[in-house]
């Protein structure tokens, strides 16, 4: 192994794909959920992302994993970003393909890189404890863990699945990292209130950390075939090939969740370490989140987004969002979501929130891409 310090050897890598389908109409295919500001600071989610991540790993080791479509859009919010560093998917393969491809590409350049993997649309303003269990995790996997940030629940959510604490390990440092037995999927409201009352449970942020040759080998040994195309794109990548590479290989590729082929079959053979974060962290799932995130823990309020938004309310609590012009008034209704485009318009409850993906997933039974 190399003696160059872990964190000078640390890569963020960025999955910046996906259409947040729980947040349609807002969400769209052509404008995903990480392009728009949905906390009201003048920044998107990218921004934000690439703004907590420069102070670990630095502007010129970050690299973003996104849709041919997105690059001209993720280049305009991100003007530091190195060209090399923008790593171009022809089509959606989750996250197994996304990472993986950004590891083994990492890996071909940079033996003994450490990669860290943090969604694009995910929102945390405490960047310090942030930065703190980004280091313990770094140094879990340069001990040669698969590392992960757990989140410490404030709240039996029902939303994100979970992470079941085991013994603490002995890494220096990383003093509070533990291993972990199991993830859990999402549970309903009684178990997850279960969860909370043990205290082991951590919920499942998706970060992972990983030297970027331990991911791949544990990654080969659930799905071998996907490993090897993987390094085939890597191989060519940086060569004149890229282009022809792409094309035969990127197509084939398994469609599958990084957390079946890597984190679950590393916590289950004791590879998986994670790192509890005791910062707020929040994956804006649902305008029931959003919500919440402008809400400052009032319950009677209205939260208010969109481009000069146009609304009239009187005793009414929920989340509008406008990007019509036309005027909404709202008159004694509790917990609504609007969502107001030119093209669609949705009409839901908080409460309901989860359920707008099925509305998107009949939009697509119906051949009603045009609003999708």
């Amino acid at each position: 192994m190399t003696d160059t310090p872990a964190l000078e050897r640390f890569y963020s890598v960025i999955p910046a794909g996906g259409i947040g389908s729980r947040l349609w109409p807002l969400s769209r295919a052509d404008a995903p959920k990480f392009l728009h500001d949905l906390t009201g600071t003048g920044k998107t989610l990218l921004r934000g992302t690439w703004d907590r991540l420069v102070p670990v790993s630095g502007e010129q080791r970050i690299m973003v994993v996104t849709g041919r479509a997105h690059r001209a859009a993720v280049e305009a919010q991100l003007p530091t970003l190195a060209d090399h560093n923008v790593v171009l998917e022809s089509e959606p393969k989750d996250s197994t393909a996304a990472i993986g491809l950004a590891a083994a590409i990492l890996q071909h350049r940079e033996p003994g890189v450490i990669i860290g993997s943090f969604a694009a649309d995910h929102v945390i303003s405490d960047t310090r404890s942030f930065k703190r269990s980004v280091v313990e995790a770094v140094a879990a996997a340069d001990a040669g863990y698969i590392a992960t940030i757990g989140i410490t629940p404030t709240e039996p959510a029902i939303g994100f699945g979970y992470i079941l604490c085991g013994a603490k390990l002995d890494i220096q440092g990383a003093p509070n990292a533990y291993a972990v037995n199991s993830f859990v999927e999402k549970p309903n409201l009684d178990v997850a209130k279960g969860y909370l009352q043990h205290g082991g449970y951590l919920w499942n942020g998706g970060m992972f950390i990983s030297r970027a040759d331990v991911l791949l080998e544990q990654l080969g040994q659930a799905e071998p075939e996907l490993l090897a195309g993987l390094q085939e794109l890597a191989e060519a990548w940086d060569t004149p090939r890229r282009g022809a590479t792409v094309d035969r290989v990127w197509p084939k590729l398994r469609k599958i969740a990084i957390d079946y082929t890597v984190a679950e079959p590393a916590a289950k053979a004791g590879r998986l370490a994670v790192v509890p974060g005791d910062f707020d962290w929040d994956d804006v799932g649902d305008f029931a989140a959003i919500g919440k995130l402008h809400s400052g823990g009032r319950s009677n309020n209205l939260a208010i987004l969109g481009e000069d938004p146009r609304v009239l309310s009187d005793a009414s609590t929920g989340v509008v969002v406008s990007h019509s012009k036309r005027l909404i008034s709202l008159i004694g209704v509790q917990d609504i979501v609007v969502v107001d485009t030119p093209d669609a318009l949705l009409v839901t409850t908080t409460q309901n929130a989860q359920r707008v993906k099925s509305v998107v997933d009949a939009l697509k039974l119906s051949g009603r891409g045009d609003v999708l």
